[in-house]
């Protein structure tokens, strides 16, 4: 009995430490999101009710924003909710599933080890920095890394101390080991030059990746384990790519949207826009496919986020849809393939990021996506009304006019937000961030006035989902950030470049090769990361073969949408089973004819600009 007691201490110990962490970093990380919204929406109203710009709000949202990511990430990685592939471990008999979890948290541990010392002599450096509008030392900012370093590599400690010694043990000894194996072997690597980045960046980060190393945190340690075995660089220019990755104020616009997203769920604007389209087309076989096609295109207009987006449309479809006698299975698979068809929607998250990483028009983004997610829709539209040929219309009859023009008067409130936020970026009037403020106000409004629908209880676990998913995201952006500089310090970014514009077939060639690049990037890495590592180093090399950016971004966002919500690997399947509470088993048999639907999509995508660049 003395020896169970003593066992289950640390785990009494670490879960006690876990609740004081939370409270540490959920509650300033909630405020933050709230007094970002306030701040911006105040520069907002000075800058064009007033016509009298406050120089400061900018400023004051770049300092506290990467607090919130650094927050944010503190409690993504509490919460276990920090992107990874869990494909490869789901399958492993519990031991060696207990085992893996160790490894990964030794992993997460030997970064932060690595990364908080820097963290600290990268914050000092910049006490010299102050603020032009504020005069604020640039200290208070950075220290933002320094402080998330700290907190997360308790976590990642308290984690290790929930398991049993034994895989803790396992878990920090190969870790251990793989160091001192690379510090010995470091004079002999050097004599292969560039076939070290396959060591490091193929081999070592892809193991990681495959074991359920966070993504982010994987793509961090492959990166430092790099720079220290291999170069004399400081370390504090990791601290310092990550810091220029994730303050770029085009980012903001992330959380800001994952926020509208929650905000539009929770006050039911998300259920009129949904009821409106069920009640135009619900009554045709197929009908409430092209009503699930249609919503997600609609929500997707607001919320930047596909997971928001799906569990928004799918609750309020998939009870009637299983009433007229559709498998869980289609319905999910629809619900994915659909997920895929509105990457390109504005604003998604991914057309923000590829703006910030390569220097996109943000505002071009937003005009070319439309078209493109219209063809794949187009496509998807088709293959339901084949699948749907055997639908049960029993008792289903088609609603009056009077019942459909009550609809769509309840859900226009809604329905103009999405043409508000398009607007308004696309004709220059507002920045993506700056308008999506201006959507969190409209839609806090909407649903206290109109819908009367606004749950305070539920505002505060919003604000840290919000905090959790946006600091998840962010990391991965920061270390991506410093991975792609190392990359380009190596000179691998020069020759993908020559190798990729000297590809048979030209531009035809270079968009196949990208296609499929990307399809299994977005399996693999997910599509944000992919899009930070290899966007900034494969743009260029479009340019070079005559490409037009706008349509290779919303090529390849496409293409990373296929492999992230395709099985077995894509993370974005799995959170539409969850959702839509369907075995992932029982989908798998049935997504192939929609994702080979969004696969012909594409490809005419591809073949014809016109649908990306026509109305820029």
């Amino acid at each position: 009995m003395t020896s169970l007691a003593f066992a289950r201490t640390p785990s009494r110990a670490a879960s006690r430490i876990d609740v004081i962490l939370r409270r540490i970093a959920e509650v300033p990380a909630a405020l933050l999101v709230l007094t970002e919204v306030v701040v911006l929406f105040t520069g907002v109203v000075a800058r064009y009710v007033f016509h009298a710009p406050l120089i400061w709000t900018d400023e004051l949202a770049s300092i506290l924003f990467l607090w919130l990511a650094m927050l944010g990430s503190v409690i993504a990685l509490q919460r276990s909710e920090h992107m990874r592939l869990t494909a490869i471990v789901a399958v492993m008999s519990a031991a060696a599933r207990a085992r893996t979890e160790a490894l990964a948290a030794a992993a997460v541990a030997v970064f932060l080890l690595m990364l908080v010392p820097s963290a600290w002599d990268y914050a000092s450096d910049q006490w010299f920095i102050e603020t032009p509008a504020l005069g604020i030392h640039d200290t208070w900012r950075a220290m933002a890394i320094l402080v998330g370093g700290v907190l997360m590599l308790i976590t990642a400690l308290t984690r290790l101390l929930r398991l049993s010694w034994k895989d803790a043990a396992f878990g920090v000894v190969v870790v251990l080991v793989m160091m001192a194996a690379l510090h010995l072997a470091a004079p002999w690597l050097k004599g292969f030059g560039n076939w070290n980045l396959v060591l490091f960046f193929v081999l070592l980060l892809g193991t990681g990746v495959l074991l359920s190393v966070p993504i982010g945190f994987a793509f961090g340690l492959a990166t430092l384990a790099y720079l220290a075995t291999l170069t004399r660089t400081p370390l504090t220019v990791v601290v310092s790519r990550m810091d220029e990755g994730m303050s770029s104020l085009i980012l903001l616009a992330v959380p800001l949207f994952v926020f509208l997203g929650l905000l539009i769920e929770m006050t039911g604007m998300a259920r009129a826009m949904v009821g409106f389209l069920a009640s135009l087309l619900g009554h045709v076989r197929g009908g409430l496919s092209y009503v699930l096609l249609g919503a997600m295109y609609l929500v997707s207009g607001i919320s930047g986020s596909k997971a928001a987006d799906m569990a928004a449309v799918a609750p309020v479809l998939f009870p009637e849809m299983k009433r007229r006698g559709a498998d869980e299975g289609e319905l999910v698979s629809l619900l994915s393939a659909s997920g895929a068809m509105s990457e390109t929607i504005p604003p998604s998250l991914v057309l923000i990021t590829i703006g910030s990483v390569t220097g996109v028009s943000i505002s071009a983004l937003f005009t070319g996506g439309l078209m493109p997610a219209l063809v794949l829709a187009a496509a998807l539209a088709a293959i339901a009304r084949w699948r749907g040929r055997g639908e049960s219309l029993a008792g289903v009859v088609r609603p009056p006019w009077r019942s459909i023009g009550r609809a769509f008067i309840v859900a226009l409130p809604a329905l103009v937000l999405p043409f508000v936020i398009r607007t308004a970026v696309i004709e220059g009037i507002a920045t993506a961030t700056e308008v999506s403020t201006i959507g969190i106000v409209y839609g806090a409004l909407a649903g206290i006035l109109i819908y009367r629908q606004f749950p305070l209880r539920r505002l505060y676990p919003m604000l840290v989902e919000t905090a959790a998913l946006s600091g998840a995201i962010l990391l991965i952006i920061g270390t991506a950030t410093a991975m792609a500089w190392a990359l380009t310090q190596s000179g691998f970014s020069h020759q993908l470049a020559t190798a990729m514009t000297a590809m048979p077939g030209g531009a035809a060639g270079f968009m196949a090769v990208s296609i499929i690049a990307f399809i299994v990037l977005g399996s693999v890495l997910e599509g944000i990361p992919a899009i930070v590592l290899f966007g900034p180093l494969l743009f260029p090399s479009a340019r070079l073969v005559g490409i037009n950016e706008v349509h290779y971004a919303m090529v390849v966002i496409l293409a990373m949408g296929i492999g992230l919500f395709a099985p077995p690997f894509g993370v974005g399947y799995y959170a539409a089973c969850a959702i839509g509470r369907a075995s992932p088993d029982a989908a798998m048999r049935r997504i192939w004819p929609y994702l080979l639907a969004v696969l012909a999509g594409l490809i005419v995508v591809a073949a014809v600009p016109w649908f990306s660049i026509g109305f820029l």
